[in-house]
């Protein structure tokens, strides 16, 4: 008897159980579902795109732009808005770029420039990378140069090839120059962004780990401070490249071989606008290329290793 009412009386009179055992029952079940969802979200999806969604997504747009570019820029021609000469037809531009591949110089004016600015880039980034971190972490320093670097930054490039010229005369150590001059503030104040973007915690954090002085540097303020790092890095190769250009343009000499720069400034002496078009073009092919080649995988690949970018 005693336990027959020991049993009604937990499980109620209706046979159900009492309310504190259900609640606690629906709190586990809560808790459960709170941390499958929280477990959802921490999940990268790393799944493989098809190929017909990724040529719909990233192929297509671009190549409906450049046809329509072309479309308008013939129809312009058609509409004759200005003379033959000033405004090549897209066919006209074609046949420069066949012929300077049938004479095998197409490639020597893309391979001269991609070179010099690649080498350029790379002398900028062993020196814009040490001096942007001591510029974040050394106060006197950031107080003595930051100020320097970022009117360098705004500083036009071109206006460095006159010294240039005067210093090292004509010849690549000139190109390297004003390489230097235009990327190096870019990839420290770049740097400088980044570390100043590093939650204190995580130094607090390496210092209890005893990840101090260039471990802490290297394991803690580096990683962190990666996105902005590559941002600088972006743009320490766009001013490398207009650094480049600005340079060929300006500096002609026999001994510099013949760059895009060159062909553009060949271009313009030549009244040829047809060439002068194809000294554009590779310029901004070779933009293009190495953008999507080199900067969009890595910003890809950090921003992925941060779940920032999921599919």
């Amino acid at each position: 008897m005693g336990s027959t009412e020991t049993t009604a009386s937990a499980t109620g009179e209706d046979g159900r159980r009492s309310a504190p055992e259900r609640d606690g029952r629906r709190d586990t079940h809560d808790l459960a579902g709170l941390e499958a969802g929280l477990d959802a979200l921490d999940t990268v999806q790393t799944r493989r795109a098809p190929l017909r969604e990724t040529l719909v997504q990233k192929v297509l747009p671009p190549v409906t732009a450049v046809l329509l570019v072309l479309v308008v820029w013939q129809v312009l021609v058609w509409a004759e808005v200005t003379d033959s000469y000033k405004l090549p037809s897209p066919g006209a531009v074609w046949q420069e770029v066949e012929n300077a591949w049938l004479q095998g110089t197409l490639v020597d004016y893309i391979w001269t420039s991609v070179s010099r600015g690649m080498f350029g880039f790379l002398l900028a980034l062993l020196i814009g990378t040490p001096l942007g971190l001591v510029v974040a972490r050394v106060r006197f320093v950031r107080a003595a140069i930051g100020p320097v670097l970022s009117g360098l930054q705004s500083l036009p490039s071109v206006a460095w090839v006159p010294p240039a010229v005067i210093w090292l005369g004509l010849n690549d150590k000139m190109m390297y120059a004003v390489i230097l001059l235009g990327a190096v503030p870019s990839i420290a104040n770049g740097l400088v962004s980044g570390v100043d973007q590093v939650p204190p915690l995580f130094l607090r954090a390496g210092r209890t780990l005893g990840a101090t002085g260039l471990r802490g540097t290297w394991h803690i303020v580096m990683p962190a401070a990666l996105p902005g790092y590559l941002a600088g890095l972006k743009q320490g190769w766009a001013f490398s490249w207009r650094s480049l250009m600005a340079a060929e343009i300006i500096a002609q000499s026999p001994d510099l071989g013949m760059g895009l720069g060159q062909l553009l400034e060949a271009g313009r002496t030549n009244s040829s606008m047809s060439q002068v078009f194809l000294a554009i073009l590779l310029i901004l092919v070779v933009g293009i290329a190495i953008d999507l080649l080199i900067f969009s995988p890595l910003e890809r690949w950090v921003l992925r290793s941060r779940g920032l970018l999921v599919k």
